[in-house]
């Protein structure tokens, strides 16, 4: 054998000195293949390693910011902690809470003629103690004391009589349309029910305690049910009338929100603008409740809502996205990537300029979209095309999503009646929440749908300014079954 002490060699430490122990000859190929391999298999280690490391931290970075309802869709309800208070969507002002100068106020104001008046006068006098029964008073001032009556029922008797002519035929008289039981509750008492039902939010129970303790009528919870059923069906050609305006509206918002029915998630949908809400129950979250509840679409509305595959598949004049929703999006976007993506921060500030513009836009400047918003219009062009670092992942699936609805997002600076936001559908729609978290959960999809007519009439009252307990009375009283 031959050795080659310049090419193999081990270092060994003896004595704090390094000794060489010769190796025999190896075939230098199967080294280096050796060595080649080795190599090749620690990267693909390294590569490997590297691609956990960077899952692990977006997944770290995801349970630091944890999506809640300032940065995403979820609703308030869903929160886990309360949220920091600086990730309000609002923008911090200069007022102070409460009325603003030139504000005017109100006070509790006298009755000109009361109902009953009491006088409170002396009888004698208190320096010398004489009789001053016979002696008339001076007014020297008066208070007045607002109370309620206590209830009482009143009964009304239908009776029906016949005459005999004298021609022999007999004429029998009819029961107005609205009576038609031996003994049943009157209009009055079907608008109250309803009222406390859809409007106040009572549960069953609670609504018999009060007509029995408070109006001293007696009521089983199952009676109750039977008034809001007959109210509501009274109240169906309204709330048909209503489903027609708001599909050929100029404008209209939709939302939608869960709905626990006998144990079963179902979905309580809403159309609505400023002079109406249209509520409906369904099973179904996807375009088969729209096209369903308006099979013509909304071919004169621009339909604004917050970017739910199924809406964008609706018939309408134009999409409107909800801004309120894609600055929650950004600033999840911006607590996940530690405010480093500049592409969601120029997204979230043009955003913010449109709003503040929309303020303070003239007739003239929606008519003819003056330079102002062409030149946040070509700002969004830019941004929905500017090049992202793969790194932000988050961002560019954003992007991607809005890229397809570019005429969708910044449409409201086009139109006056067209708000920035769809805050109004989810205000509607929250009354659905607050009466299942007071009530708990429907018994049945019957009574889910005679929430939604019932509330569905209530809301559009409410925005016509008129007085919901009148018009439920109104209803009631008119309506047929």
């Amino acid at each position: 054998m031959h050795y080659n002490p310049l090419l193999y060699y081990v270092p060994t430490k003896i004595s704090k000195t390094f000794a060489f122990q010769y190796l025999p000859e190896l075939d230098i190929q199967i080294l280096l293949q050796t060595l080649q391999d080795t190599i090749a298999g620690q990267a693909k280690i390294i590569t490997a390693l590297t691609e956990k490391v960077k899952a692990l931290e977006a997944e770290l970075a995801a349970v630091k910011n944890k999506k809640n309802s300032n940065n995403s869709h979820m609703p308030p309800s869903k929160d886990e902690n309360r949220v920091k208070r600086n990730q309000s969507l609002r923008i911090k002002t200069s007022l102070k809470p409460g009325g603003q100068p030139g504000h005017e106020g109100k006070t509790l104001g006298c009755r000109a003629v009361p109902d009953e008046t009491v006088k409170h006068s002396v009888c004698f006098c208190n320096c010398c103690g004489s009789d001053l029964t016979g002696t008339d008073g001076v007014l020297v001032s008066a208070r007045q004391v607002i109370d309620i009556i206590p209830a009482s029922l009143k009964y009304t008797e239908h009776r029906l009589y016949k005459k005999q002519c004298r021609c022999g035929h007999t004429t029998q008289g009819s029961f107005p349309a609205h009576v038609t039981g031996a003994v049943q509750y009157g209009p009055n008492v079907e608008a109250l029910a309803g009222y406390l039902h859809a409007r106040q939010y009572m549960p069953y129970q609670r609504m018999k305690e009060f007509l029995n303790d408070v109006m001293q009528l007696p009521v089983s919870t199952g009676g109750i049910n039977n008034i809001l059923q007959r109210l509501a069906q009274k109240a169906l050609p309204v709330y048909e009338q209503i489903k027609q305006r708001i599909g050929h509206a100029a404008f209209a918002g939709t939302d939608e929100t869960g709905l626990n029915i006998n144990g079963k998630t179902n979905w309580m949908w809403v159309w609505q603008n400023d002079g109406l809400t249209f509520l409906a129950c369904s099973d179904n979250r996807g375009f088969k409740t729209i096209g369903d509840t308006f099979p013509a679409g909304f071919p004169n509305t621009v339909l604004q809502h917050d970017r739910l595959a199924c809406h964008f598949k609706a018939t309408a004049k134009q999409h409107q996205v909800c801004t309120a929703h894609l600055l929650r999006d950004l600033n999840y976007i911006n607590g996940l990537y530690n405010n480093q993506c500049n592409w969601a921060k120029d997204f979230k500030s043009l955003l913010q300029q449109a709003i503040l513009l929309k303020k303070g836009l003239t007739p003239a400047e929606y008519a003819a979209a003056g330079p102002r918003q062409q030149q946040l219009f070509e700002n969004l062009r830019l941004l929905l095309h500017r090049p992202i670092g793969e790194r932000f992942e988050k961002s560019l699936s954003l992007q991607k999503s809005l890229l397809k609805h570019q005429t969708a997002i910044l449409y409201f600076l086009l139109q006056p009646d067209v708000p920035p936001d769809n805050n109004g559908s989810e205000r509607a729609i929250r009354n659905v929440k607050v009466k299942q978290k007071i009530s708990g959960q429907y018994k049945s999809t019957k009574g889910a749908d005679t929430f939604a007519i019932l509330r569905s009439v209530i809301d559009t009252t409410i925005k016509a300014g008129q007085n919901v307990l009148y018009a439920l009375s109104l209803i009631a009283q008119l309506g047929t079954e």
